[in-house]
C-alpha cells in the first residue's frame, strides 16, 4: 500500500532541503513565469477564466488515469436520486408500497422517497445530466470554485497573489481528492463560501449592487449545500458587515439600503420561500428538513454533542442496526468528556491539514507568526477560526464540511508565500528559493497523485462502487428486467452499500433490494411478477450471482 502523504512529505522535506543550500536554482525560470503571471493578472477577468480552465483542463486530462468514476459512497447515491428526481420534473417521488426492501442510507422513504440532502448538489449534477453525464456536473464544479477562489482573493489582495491562490485549488484536491472523483461534492459549497466573502470587502469599497447579488448568490447556495456551516460563515460575514455599517467609512443608509438591504433581502425571500416550498413537498412541512426526518428516522448519534442521543430507533436491516448503533454512535461517544473532545477535535484539524494544505504548502506557514499579525487578511482568520469551532461542535466530519472556507485556506497560503518571498537571512534569498520549490513540488505532485491512482486503484470503497457497476452493466445487457435481492455477511462494511435505485424503482431495467428472508422475499418477488430474480453476495472482491431458489436452476450463473 502506498501512502501519499508519505511521499509527499518526502518531497517536502527535499524541496525545502534543496531552497536551503541552493537559495539561486531556478531564480532565472521563475523571474519570466513571474512576468507572464503579472502580465495576466492585471486582466482580472481573464485572471479568472485562466483559474477555471485550468482546474477543467487539469481534470480532463486526468481522465485516462481517473475515468468517470461509478457511484461508490453512500452520499453519492444520495445526490444522484435528488438528480434522478429532478430529471423526472418533480421534487420527491411517491413512497413505494414495498419500501422497507429498499431502505438504505441517507435517503427518506416516508412521507416520501427522497434524498436527505439540500438540492443543490442534486441540481448540479441534473445539469451535468443534461449535458451527458452526471459528472459533467461535477466537473464543472471543479473550475467554477478555482474561478471563485480566484475571484474571491482579488478583493482581499493584489491581482498576482489572487492568480496563485486561484490555481492551487486544481493543484492540491481539485483533481485527485473525491472532491473531482465522486458525487458527494465539495466545490460548490466552496463556491459558495468564496463568492460570500468576496463579496464583503468589494461591498465595503463602492456597496455596488453586483457585489450585493453575488453576495445573496452565495447566500444561497450556502443554505441549499452546507446549511450549519453555512449559517456559522454567514454569522461571521453579518457580524462584519454590521460593523462596517455604523463605521464612519460607510455610505449613506439610502445608499445601503438600496443597494445591499433590498436587493438581498429580496433574493433571500425568494430563495426561502422556494426552500419552504421543496421541504413541504418533501416532508409535508416548510420547515422540516429532509436530512431531519432522516436523522429523526435512523439516527441515533445526534448531529451535535451537547444533544442526547436517541435509543429507541427500529431497524428492518442488521446492515442498518451495524452503521447506525456501532459506527456513528462510536464516533459521538468518542466526544463526550472535555479529553476525548479534545483529542478527537485534534484529529479533525489534523484531516483538515491534510486535506486543504499538506506537508508541501506547510512550507509557506512557517511565516504564520506574521499572518497572524497581518491587517489585510485579520478579518478571513476571524471568520475561518469561528467556522472551525462550528464544525468542533458536530459529530461527525469529513472533509468536505469545512469547504464553506477553501478560500480561506487558500488565502493564509498565499499569504505566507508573500511573507516567505520577503525573508532573506543573511541578504541570502532563501525566502524566495523556498517559494519556487513548493510551487514546483506542488506541480510534480500531480505526476505522483497520477501515479498512485494508476497503481492503487482508489481503496476498498471505489473497487466496491466499480464492481457493483460492473453487475449493473451485466444486468442491464439483458432484455428482461431484473430485482437483485442483496444478501451480506455478518461482517459486512456497511459503508460499501449495494442497495439504492433511481427516482423510479418499478420503471428500472434493475431493481436492488435487501434480502430479508424467505416470507418476506416472496411477497417483494410476488409484487414483481415477471422479473429474473437474482441474490447477489457482495462481500467477496468478485460478486457472486445466483438464481433465486425458486427460479429456474438454469439461470444460476456467476458474475464474471
Amino acid at each position: 500500500m502506498v501512502y501519499p502523504m508519505a511521499f509527499e512529505a518526502l518531497a517536502a522535506f527535499l524541496a525545502f532541503l534543496t531552497a536551503v543550500a541552493f537559495p539561486e536554482f531556478g531564480a532565472t525560470a521563475l523571474t519570466k513565469v513571474t512576468r507572464v503571471i503579472d502580465g495576466l493578472a492585471r486582466k482580472r477577468g481573464a485572471s479568472i477564466a485562466v483559474c477555471g480552465i485550468f482546474a477543467l483542463a487539469l481534470r480532463a486530462a486526468l481522465l485516462p488515469v481517473l475515468p468517470v468514476p461509478p457511484p461508490a459512497f453512500q452520499d453519492d447515491f444520495s445526490y444522484l436520486l435528488a438528480a434522478d428526481t429532478f430529471a423526472h420534473g418533480r421534487l420527491a417521488n411517491p413512497p413505494h408500497p414495498m419500501w422497507v426492501h429498499f431502505e438504505s442510507f441517507h435517503i427518506i422513504f416516508q412521507p416520501t422517497y427522497s434524498s436527505m440532502y439540500p438540492p443543490a448538489q442534486g441540481l448540479l449534477l441534473l445539469a451535468g445530466r443534461i449535458f451527458g453525464h452526471p459528472f459533467v456536473g461535477v466537473w464543472f464544479s471543479l473550475g467554477l470554485m478555482c474561478a471563485a477562489i480566484c475571484w474571491m482573493l482579488q478583493g482581499w489582495m493584489p491581482p498576482r497573489w489572487a492568480l496563485l491562490g486561484g490555481l492551487l485549488p486544481a493543484l492540491r484536491f481539485g483533481s485527485f481528492s473525491y472532491w473531482g472523483n465522486s458525487y458527494c461534492g465539495g466545490a460548490l459549497a466552496a463556491t459558495a463560501g468564496a463568492l460570500v466573502l468576496g463579496a464583503l470587502p468589494r461591498i465595503m469599497r463602492r456597496c455596488m449592487l453586483r457585489d450585493a447579488l453575488l453576495l445573496a448568490l452565495g447566500l444561497v447556495l450556502l443554505a441549499n449545500s452546507r446549511p450549519y456551516e453555512g449559517l456559522v460563515l454567514c454569522c461571521s460575514v453579518a457580524v462584519a458587515m454590521l460593523l462596517w455599517m455604523l463605521s464612519r467609512n460607510a455610505p449613506p443608509p439610502q445608499v445601503i439600503v438600496r443597494r445591499l438591504v433590498v436587493p438581498v433581502g429580496l433574493t433571500l425571500l425568494a430563495a426561502g420561500i422556494a426552500m419552504a416550498y421543496f421541504f413541504w413537498r418533501t416532508t409535508g412541512s416548510p420547515v422540516r428538513m429532509p436530512y431531519q426526518v432522516n436523522r429523526a428516522t435512523y439516527g441515533i448519534a445526534p448531529y451535535f454533542i451537547w444533544q442526547l442521543p436517541n435509543a429507541h430507533q427500529v431497524y428492518q436491516h442488521m446492515v442498518m442496526r451495524t452503521y447506525y448503533m456501532n459506527d456513528e454512535l462510536a464516533v459521538y461517544q468518542r466526544m463526550r468528556s472535555i479529553g476525548r473532545f479534545a483529542r478527537e477535535t485534534a484529529v479533525k484539524l489534523v484531516i483538515i491539514w491534510g486535506f486543504y494544505i499538506g506537508p508541501v504548502l506547510t512550507i509557506p506557514l512557517f511565516t504564520l507568526p506574521w499572518i497572524l499579525r497581518d491587517r489585510r487578511i485579520r478579518w478571513l482568520l476571524l471568520a475561518g477560526a469561528a467556522s472551525l469551532i462550528g464544525t468542533a461542535l458536530v459529530s461527525f466530519f469529513i472533509p468536505h464540511y469545512t469547504a464553506t472556507i477553501t478560500a480561506v485556506f487558500m488565502a493564509v497560503v498565499v499569504q505566507g508565500i508573500r511573507h516567505l518571498c520577503a525573508w532573506r537571512p543573511e541578504g541570502k534569498p532563501v525566502g524566495r528559493a523556498l517559494v519556487r520549490a513548493t510551487l514546483a513540488t506542488s506541480v510534480l505532485l500531480v505526476g505522483l497523485h497520477a501515479w498512485i491512482a494508476g497503481t492503487q486503484g482508489g481503496g476498498s470503497i471505489r473497487a466496491m462502487g466499480l464492481e457493483r457497476a460492473r453487475v449493473l452493466r451485466q444486468l442491464e445487457a439483458s432484455s428482461q428486467k431484473q430485482l437483485v435481492l442483496v444478501r451480506y455477511r455478518s461482517d459486512h462494511d456497511p459503508l460499501q452499500e449495494w442497495v439504492y435505485n433511481g427516482a423510479d424503482i418499478d420503471g428500472s431495467k434493475v431493481v436492488w433490494a435487501r434480502d430479508m428472508g424467505p416470507e418476506q422475499n416472496e411477497k417483494l418477488i410476488s409484487y414483481y411478477q415477471g422479473r429474473r430474480v437474482w441474490v447477489a453476495e457482495v462481500d467477496d472482491r468478485t460478486a457472486k450471482l445466483e438464481a433465486y431458489p425458486s427460479d429456474e436452476p438454469q439461470n444460476s450463473e456467476r458474475a464474471k
